[in-house]
């Protein structure tokens, strides 16, 4: 239940549309539900302004449905990250508006429209390999109502690639960068603007890359300033941290437009 919901909840009550055992059955499900398989945190929303996400590997498509039902009845947008088509499918009939994403995994159900910011996220891979992870963070951010760009295939091999989109660098307000192999593109990227950038290593790469640690750690080891690195194929969170950091800055522009 959002904010706008419980304001309104409280309108009815004052008003007398709404009588005090309604209302305590409206709210009872606050702050979370507990399906006895899960948790359902309903107050995440209203406490962080995005709705729990369902994670949905080593749930089965039964349990997610379950999840996904409860979470209809706030009025949520919903998503369920590292979903695969099983998971589409037993979701797909719930509404107008469920989409699965297929190269992030995730699948979307929207239920209310979030206006678009001013501001980008430009996600950059460096190798085509790197895509789904990228798409994961890219879904992510737009789902929580953030302008996004792509910029893929740019790494370090070819840094010409990087440099002749270096506008798009410039314009953006946060930089989401997925490598694997070496890892070397988020300093490369972050010795060349001002903007906060999120890296994020994945486990693309030869037996020596250790499943994404050899480029975990040098992102960790990065010279350049401003490089935060989330965990080896963490797409959603970097998408998350990307859309508070620009979430942020929006806030302030809006601001100081209205004086």
């Amino acid at each position: 239940m959002d904010e706008h919901l419980i304001k309104s909840l409280l309108h009815q009550l004052k008003e007398g549309k709404l009588d005090i055992e309604d209302a305590i059955s409206r709210l009872k499900n606050l702050p979370y539900e507990d399906l006895g398989f899960a948790m359902v945190d309903h107050h995440r929303q209203l406490r962080t302004g995005c709705p729990e996400t369902i994670f949905s590997e080593g749930k089965t498509p039964e349990q997610i449905r379950g999840i996904v039902e409860r979470m209809l009845d706030k009025n949520a947008n919903i998503m369920a990250t590292r979903a695969d088509r099983n998971v589409y499918e037993a979701l797909q009939d719930l509404g107008p508006n469920v989409h699965y994403h297929e190269a992030a995994r995730i699948v979307v159900i929207s239920q209310q429209v979030i206006p678009k910011t001013k501001s980008t996220i430009l996600v950059i891979t460096a190798g085509t390999s790197d895509i789904p992870i990228a798409e994961e963070a890219a879904v992510t951010a737009e789902t929580m109502g953030n302008r996004v760009e792509r910029l893929f295939d740019v790494g370090v091999a070819g840094i010409h690639r990087l440099l002749s989109n270096k506008h798009k660098i410039d314009t953006a307000n946060v930089v989401v960068i997925v490598a694997g192999m070496d890892g070397a593109l988020p300093s490369v990227v972050a010795g060349l603007t001002d903007k906060p950038v999120i890296a994020v290593p994945t486990s693309i790469g030869y037996g020596a890359s250790f499943g994404g640690l050899a480029a975990l750690l040098t992102m960790l080891n990065s010279c350049a300033n401003g490089v935060t690195v989330v965990n080896i194929d963490n797409g959603y969170g970097a998408g998350y941290s990307a859309s508070v950091i620009n979430g942020i800055a929006e806030k302030a522009l809006r601001n100081s437009e209205t004086g």
